[in-house]
Parts: C-alpha cells; structure tokens; sequence
C-alpha cells in the first residue's frame, strides 16, 4: 500500500505543470503590462478578467464537479461524459450569442473618461469564456482518468502560445510603434487595441488548444440522456449557487470597485493598482489550484476508504503548513518582488498581507468543503459561499467609497475567514472528520507572530539588512515545524510501510 499523502503531493506536482508554471509565465506579464500601461488601462484588464471569472461559472454551472460525481458512480462513462459536454455545448452557444448582441452597451456602461472599453474587447472575452466552458469537460475527463501529463502539456501549451503572444504585441510591437521605428512590428500594431491585445492573444492560445481537443469533443453523440441531465442538473444546482457567490468573494470588489468610489477616474486608477497588486498575492492561489486539480479526484477515490478520514485530516495539515510558508515568503521578501509590478502601482503593496492570509484561509475552505461534497449535502457549500458573499457585498458597500481598494481586501479576509468556520463547524456535525486543531492553530499563530517581529524593523534603511532578517525568520519557521513534526511524518511513513 502505497503513502497517500506521497501520492497526492506527486499528483500535485505533475498537475502543477499545467498550472503552476502556466501562472507564472503569466506572473511575467505582469511587470511588462504594468510598465507598458497607465494603471488605468491596465484596469480594462483587470476588470474584464475578473468579469471573465464571473461569467465562467454561468458558462459551466458547476457540471465539472458533477461530471466526477457521476463518473465515480456509474458504469457507463462515455454517457456521463457525453450528457456533460452536450449540455455545455448548447447552453455555451446560446449564452455567447446573447452577450455578443450586447456587447455595445456592455462596453458603453463600463467605459470611464480616462479608459474606453471597445465592443470588440467584449466580443472576445465572450469567446474566450465560451471556449473554456466546451474545454472543461474533456479536461475533467483526463483528470479523471489520471492522465495528469497530457492535461498538464495542454494547459501549458495554452499559457504558452498566450504568453508567447502578447509580449509579441506588447514588447515588441507595441515599442516599435512607440519609437516610430517605420518597421513591419510597428505597422502591425494599433493603439486602439492596446490592452485588448492581451485578450486577443488569450482568444487565439484557446481556439488552438479546442483544435487538440478536437478529437475528444468531436466525439459527442447528440443523442441526449435526459434522465441522466436532469439528475446531473439536480446535484448542479447548488453548485452554480456555490460558484457565483465564490466569484463574488473572489473577484466582485475588482468588479465595483469603480461604480462605488464616487471619482471614476481615480476609481479607474485604483482597480488598476489593485489588480497588479493582486497578482503579486496570487502565489498561494497557484498552490491552492495545483492541489484542487489533484485532490478533487484523489478525494473521491479515497471516499470508500476505512481510514479516508484521517488521511483528510493529514492532508489538511500539511497543506496549511505549506500555504503558511508560501505566506511568510512571499510577505517577507516583498521589498524585492514589488519589482514584479511598476513604481506606479506601488502604492496598493499595502494590501498584500491582507490578501495573502485570504488566501490562506480560502486554501481551508476548499479542503473543508470535502464533506458536503462526498455526503452530497452540496447545499451546505451554497449557503456557506453565500455567507462569504454576503460579507464581501456588505463590507465593500460600507468602506469601499471611503477606503478604496483597502476595504476589498478586509472584505475578501473576512468573508474566507468566516466561510472557513462555518465550514467547520458545520463539518464537525454532518461529516466529522478529527482535524488537529490544535497543531493547525499554533502553526497559524506562529506565523502570524513572525510576521508582526518583522514589522518591528520595517523602517531600517537598508533594504538588505531586512531581506536578510526577513529570511532568517522564514528559516526559524522551516526549522519550527521540521521539530514539531518530524516524529509525526516518520509515525506516518511507518505505518505505511507496515501495510505493504
């Protein structure tokens, strides 16, 4: 019998190629479209990803869950895969259509007097959203059948040819033009587009990468299971719940934040700022959604288990000592990563802590949200998302036009702080699972404490002195928890190898 946690930390690497270096190549773009553009074009861009977020839930409702819950169950897996993907393609064509007919007036009610948002711009978010719903299922599928390299090799060459792409218009392009260099590059580019490059690009790296999935989506039969859909659309249901009020705690403040700051301008500004700062605090997001591609099927497999609860619980613990670590690096070593974005958006660093130990919480609420999942009291993770969505929508309706971008990321803590509990103690009710809270809480405590002695020295003049400290603090928490836990890593290796 092999170490589970081995396993789904393997899982987790090899997923993590398809997404953790895909986030960081675009982790690269950050610092050339921060430098390339004011912040409030780069706001167009930051808006309109996270709108892009909102809508991907609409696109899928959830059927990607569903599609795992069905596929575990039954024995026919070509037609769970069939009814899945048959439904994504109707209700994706039928969406699309009735967005594009809008999308002038979605773009006339976006547009501020410092930044317009073009029609076109509409249209291909549109597309782009509608081309990652179809994708969805035929990934799910090889997740499901663990083929986790050719998901992996997918998702990168998507990230890739984006990538590749948009510096090709952004840093070579678009600098022709501006020098005025009379070169075919500078031709090719036009200042009306400008930051609508990036989607372009993120248009065409999908549509290419729908040409590799061709084969498997071209394979659906149209002969629909409607017994089979209205079962999988009754276990959805919630999920679609579940998944709006997510994007609401995840991304609805870059959404308002200009329609509740009374200076649109500065309000452009702003979403702007916050957005490139976002992107710095997303390093624990890129871990979280590595481990999600794994565990989501990891979870399910292990669900017949007789010892699946504590290996839940295992993996609960590492996982938070890890996004704990992730939160210390990153923090810790900020007066070096802000470079990754502009001087001028520098004013929003303040916000990173808050947002990372959101994120933390967030990495919680996933691995809480197992129990409802497995029991299939789905409803449960809709009204704990809306609890977060509540909390979200309340606190950056109060403070946001008072405190700006600030005020959303208190809003995003709260709300995963409080959705972390409710999940919790929910949990402990319907599904008990023996969580050491305990061990989970001293670690959290420790970190925090870290943190603040650093803040004790924030104002010495040399930056190396702090980098230097900043880091021995980071080595003391390795060291703190290699103590802590090496005896309960080697109790666990033990007792695997006692049952081989």
């Amino acid at each position: 019998m092999s170490n589970p946690i081995k396993n789904l930390a393997g899982q987790t690497v090899v997923y993590g190629l398809g997404t953790i270096l895909p986030r960081f190549l675009n982790y690269f773009l950050v610092p050339i479209l921060t430098r390339a553009f004011l912040p409030a074009e780069y706001g167009i861009n930051s808006e309109l990803y996270s709108i892009i977020s909102f809508l991907n839930v609409i696109f899928t409702y959830g059927m990607e869950t569903t599609f795992f819950n069905f596929n575990s169950k039954l024995e026919n897996k070509a037609d769970v895969y069939n009814t899945a993907l048959l439904s994504l393609l109707s209700t994706s064509l039928v969406f699309s259509l009735i967005l594009i007919v809008l999308s002038s007036t979605i773009a006339a009610g976006l547009s501020t007097p410092n930044a317009t948002y073009s029609s076109q711009f509409i249209i291909w978010c549109v597309l782009i959203i509608a081309s990652d719903a179809i994708m969805s299922i035929p990934f799910a599928k090889l997740r499901s059948e663990n083929k986790a390299l050719k998901f992996s090799f997918l998702k990168l060459f998507n990230v890739v040819v984006n990538f590749g792409l948009t510096v090709f218009f952004i840093s070579f392009c678009k600098v022709a033009y501006d020098t005025q260099d009379g070169s075919v590059l500078a031709e090719m580019y036009n200042p009306e587009i400008g930051i609508g490059y990036c989607f372009l690009a993120n248009l065409i790296a999908n549509l290419l990468t729908l040409l590799l999935l061709s084969k498997q989506i071209l394979s659906v039969r149209f002969n629909l299971n409607t017994t089979l859909l209205k079962e999988m659309l009754k276990y959805t249901w919630p999920l679609i719940i579940l998944g709006l009020a997510g994007m609401i705690n995840e991304t609805l403040d870059r959404i308002i934040l200009k329609q509740l700051m009374p200076d649109k301008v500065a309000a452009q500004d702003a979403q702007g700022i916050y957005g490139a700062c976002y992107k710095i605090a997303i390093l624990i997001t890129i871990f979280i959604q590595a481990f999600r591609f794994a565990a989501e099927p990891f979870f399910f497999g292990k669900a017949k288990e007789k010892d699946s609860k504590n290996t839940y619980a295992y993996v609960m613990k590492y996982f938070l000592i890890f996004c704990l670590f992730l939160f210390l690096a990153t923090v810790l070593n900020l007066d070096w990563i802000k470079y990754i974005i502009g001087e001028a958006y520098w004013s929003g660093l303040k916000v990173v802590p808050i947002l990372l130990l959101a994120n933390v919480c967030l990495g919680v609420v996933y691995n809480l949200s197992i129990w409802y999942k497995l029991s299939g009291q789905t409803k449960f993770g809709a009204y704990i998302s809306i609890t977060g969505a509540v909390i979200t929508i309340v606190i950056n309706v109060l403070f946001v036009p008072a405190y700006s971008y600030v005020a959303c990321a208190w809003a995003t803590l709260a709300a995963y702080a409080g959705m972390m509990v409710l999940s919790y103690l929910w949990g402990q009710k319907y599904f008990p699972i023996k969580y050491n809270v305990r061990a989970l809480a001293v670690y959290s405590a420790i970190t925090i404490l870290l943190y603040l002695v650093s803040l004790t020295y924030s104002g010495l003049e040399s930056t190396w002195t702090k980098i230097i400290l900043n880091n021995l603090l980071i080595g003391i928490f390795v060291w703190m928890i290699y103590k802590l836990e090496i005896n309960n890593l080697k109790k666990l290796s033990s007792n695997v190898s006692s049952n081989n």
